[in-house]
């Protein structure tokens, strides 16, 4: 698997994003826009991603913390008000969100290995918040699938919904950081949009399933079967999109 870092600047800050794929595969693929969890752009995002480029997609990993970030050690609470203070940036989301997005296609694009017609979004816990506020703003994702997504519901609840593609949630019936009731209103806003939408809520799963060494019960933790189940509905949700 080939990954190739790629730099830009958003208001006067340094950020550095990957485009991950399989290097042996000839041909454009879809690209799918990747809002990674709190951790940021390190190994441990860049693993996730390998595991949902297969060699179908060419996975475009946003970083909307800056340089460096995913590569120093950090505690529960320093990851919470980083993410945190991110999520309650509404302009920092979609100005950095969409450099992200720009720079990570165009050079994707330049190294023809996307079709950019074929373009989803994915993210997962507050990557998914962040995802989502994206596809909100009118961003030309065809589909965006959200994972144990944190904090679905918009930053700014008077705001008009733009979405432009379809949606696909997979979360966890017993997951305390968004509970059903988040859901319950992140459904009725996509249904008051209009928007094509799909919800997969698996009974007993917390938060976290698709994060590897996650195993903090009863907040978050990894499942292996119900990881690899959500990675196939993906895949399905966007061979239907695409």
């Amino acid at each position: 698997m080939a990954e190739i870092k790629i730099p830009y600047e958003y208001d006067g800050r340094q950020f550095e994003g990957a485009l991950v794929y399989d290097d042996s595969v000839a041909g454009k693929r879809p690209a799918v826009f990747m809002q990674p969890d709190w951790f940021g752009v390190c190994r441990h995002s860049l693993d996730m991603a390998t595991e949902v480029a297969g060699s179908d997609y060419v996975v475009m990993v946003a970083d909307m913390y800056g340089v460096g970030y995913g590569e120093r050690e950090k505690s529960d609470d320093e990851l919470l008000a980083s993410a945190q203070g991110v999520r309650r940036d509404l302009k920092l989301i979609l100005g950095c969100g969409a450099k992200a997005y720009e720079v990570l296609t165009a050079g994707a694009a330049e190294r023809g290995l996307i079709d950019t017609d074929k373009t989803g979004a994915i993210g997962f816990c507050m990557g998914g918040g962040f995802a989502l506020e994206q596809a909100r703003a009118g961003s030309d994702f065809k589909g965006t699938v959200v994972f144990h997504v944190t904090a679905p519901n918009p930053v700014d609840p008077g705001s008009e919904a733009n979405f432009n593609g379809r949606v696909l949630a997979l979360h966890g019936s017993a997951d305390p950081v968004t509970p059903k009731s988040m859901m319950d209103s992140l459904e009725d806003e996509l249904t008051g949009a209009g928007v094509d939408w799909q919800f997969m809520m698996f009974g007993h799963a917390m938060h976290s399933f698709c994060v590897k060494g996650a195993n903090n019960p009863p907040v978050q933790v990894y499942d292996e079967k119900l990881c690899q189940q959500s990675y196939r509905m993906m895949r399905d949700f966007f061979a239907e999109t695409f």
